[in-house]
């Protein structure tokens, strides 16, 4: 017989996977799993439905059963802020966290790329977009809308409209991000598109099962850059006006892409690449 008491211990699977609740509907494990199997990579992304009150023990096993790291979306966002060892400078400007990565010193490191996705759709699919060329609209105040205002004015726009149906919130982030944010009330929405050169929902509005987004769109420059973070449907009604307008229109689809690729080159080891055949597995 030989002595393997020195061998080495099998090489450990890397898991990954998003926490939530709910989050049976999240598209991130088809995404995931496409580029795993599209980089042939041993490893495995789920979905972790997890309550509010069991989030930190969550968070302190999961390490140990071979994650290197997780996806964070609602209600977790905020919470796993306080929850990590480590939390990138963005993460904090934003207020919320939705990467973790799960060092090797067993500290939890937490970041945004929400921003970095938004941008890099915007890049990808409307390569000639100028940040700069006027004033950005933006429709929402929520925890995606702040990661939309933190990289807008990091790209260089210079005038950032917001509004939101709680005034009170667009305030509070005006307050936060500084004097390149006018907020607007809610009933004048419509006028805050005059000479906008980027307009951006970053409302639930318009989404399957959802209220539709009623600003009017008639001040809209039909120059403008016209975005939606909702992709279910793809073609939301409020793109569906703006193309019709003459605007160039971004779906939100390539932000959930682009916004993931980090952290699967963390946890991995390898950079993905979004492209047509990206979009066509998430959607299938």
């Amino acid at each position: 017989m030989t002595d393997d008491s020195h061998a080495k211990p099998p090489a450990q699977i890397p898991l990954a996977g998003v926490i939530g609740m709910p989050v049976a509907h999240s598209r991130s494990p088809q995404l995931h799993g496409y580029w795993l199997r599209q980089y042939g990579i041993r490893g495995h992304y789920v979905p972790l439905p997890v309550m509010p009150e069991h989030l930190a023990e969550v968070l302190r096993i999961l390490p140990r059963a071979g994650f290197v790291g997780v996806n964070v979306t609602i209600p977790h966002k905020e919470a796993v802020l306080a929850l990590a060892d480590v939390v990138t400078d963005r993460a904090a400007l934003i207020g919320a966290a939705n990467t973790l990565i799960f060092r090797a010193d067993g500290k939890i490191h937490a970041d945004n790329t929400d921003g970095y996705g938004f941008i890099a759709n915007l890049r990808q699919n409307a390569p000639d977009w100028q940040p700069d060329a006027g004033p950005a609209a933006l429709i929402g105040a929520g925890g995606a809308a702040r990661a939309v205002v933190a990289s807008l004015l990091d790209s260089g726009v210079k005038e950032l409209r917001i509004t939101n149906r709680t005034r009170i919130r667009s305030e509070q982030i005006k307050a936060e991000f500084g004097a390149r944010l006018v907020v607007y009330d809610w009933a004048q929405a419509g006028n805050m598109l005059d000479n906008a050169t980027t307009v951006v929902n970053a409302t639930s509005l318009g989404m399957q099962g959802k209220q539709a987004l009623r600003i009017p769109l008639d001040a809209l420059n039909p120059d403008a850059l016209v975005t939606d973070l909702v992709y279910t449907p793809l073609m939301t009604p409020f793109l569906t006006d703006a193309q019709s307008r003459g605007c160039r229109i971004v779906d939100g689809l390539g932000m959930l892409l682009h916004q993931a690729v980090p952290g699967f080159e963390r946890w991995f080891g390898t950079r993905p690449e979004v492209n047509d055949d990206t979009r066509r597995a998430v959607l299938e």
